[in-house]
């Protein structure tokens, strides 16, 4: 019986555990108490940018987190949508203003990666990164030649004149085109005066920049869109000195994964990892995947 008893005392204790790691770990980078640190907090915005719920959430922690002395956005994106892009430049505006950011480009930082990049301290790009294309694009699909061959016919029944916009079974009508140009057009001045505020340029110089063409970090260096020239540890380095850390030896820190910690995620960890390691949350790498406005 004593045996029983013990077993079962030991199974309570490790299930006292696990809700007190569970509760600690939820909380985030607040949360941590493994890494007490203070560093550059890496915050990465990869893929095709449709959402900026996490790219938010990131900033939000490490702007509130007093060991993030400040931030490298890292740009791996060719754009996204327009909505989103803006979202996430707003938010790294913000945060710039309560400590540092750095937004470095990897092999590609354009459209909507450029965009975000906006509200950063500093921009710096490698000579050769994929940047710029600065400019708004919609597509529609046109199926009418193909529904015909298959015999596909639909009907529509519409409150206004304008209500199936872009709808596959048709081409846009004269009036369609003009409407959608005075959207795209209003959101490209937007574009426009996003780069001219914050990379101190005057309007009529971005717009002749702005006619959609990529520029290599190096073209885009000489026409002022970025602030300089170097690879992540550039922008490790420079993040670093921005929030008065050592620029050599600059301790990194990435937005801990928000997961629940359990016993059976305990007991199957593989065998090679320290009893600690269940309880440390990993780094999560965004990706987003999405086709659209760019």
């Amino acid at each position: 019986m004593g045996i029983f008893v013990l077993t079962g005392i030991f199974f309570l204790f490790l299930g006292g555990i696990s809700l007190l790691f569970s509760a600690i770990i939820s909380q985030g980078p607040k949360g941590d108490i493994f890494s007490k640190k203070e560093g550059v907090g890496i915050i990465e915005l990869k893929g095709l940018i449709v959402t900026s719920e996490q790219v938010l959430k990131n900033l939000t922690s490490f702007r509130n987190n007093p060991n993030v002395k400040s931030i490298i956005l890292r740009i791996e994106s060719p754009g996204g949508s327009v909505g989103a892009s803006q979202e996430i430049f707003e938010d790294v505006k913000r945060t710039n203003k309560v400590k540092p950011v750095v937004a470095s480009m990897g092999s590609m930082g354009a459209s909507g990666g450029y965009y975000a990049a906006l509200g950063a301290e500093k921009i710096i790009a490698n000579p050769g990164t994929m940047t710029g294309s600065i400019g708004v694009i919609v597509k529609f699909p046109n199926l009418e030649g193909l529904f015909e061959k298959i015999g596909y016919k639909s009907v529509v029944v519409k409150s206004g004149a304008m209500k199936d916009v872009g709808a596959s079974n048709r081409p846009l009508s004269s009036e369609e085109r003009a409407l959608i140009q005075g959207l795209i057009d209003n959101v490209f001045n937007q574009f426009v005066k996003a780069v001219a505020e914050n990379r101190v340029m005057p309007e009529k110089t971005v717009k002749e920049l702005a006619d959609g063409r990529i520029f290599t970090g190096e073209q885009a260096f000489e026409a002022g869109l970025i602030d300089g020239l170097g690879n992540f540890t550039d922008a490790v380095a420079m993040a670093a000195e921005l929030g008065g850390l050592d620029p050599e030896q600059p301790e990194l820190i990435y937005p801990s994964e928000e997961r629940r910690f359990s016993l059976l995620n305990l007991l199957t960890s593989s065998n090679d990892q320290s009893f600690l390691e269940g309880f440390i949350p990993e780094y999560p790498v965004l990706s987003f995947e999405w086709t659209g406005i760019q």
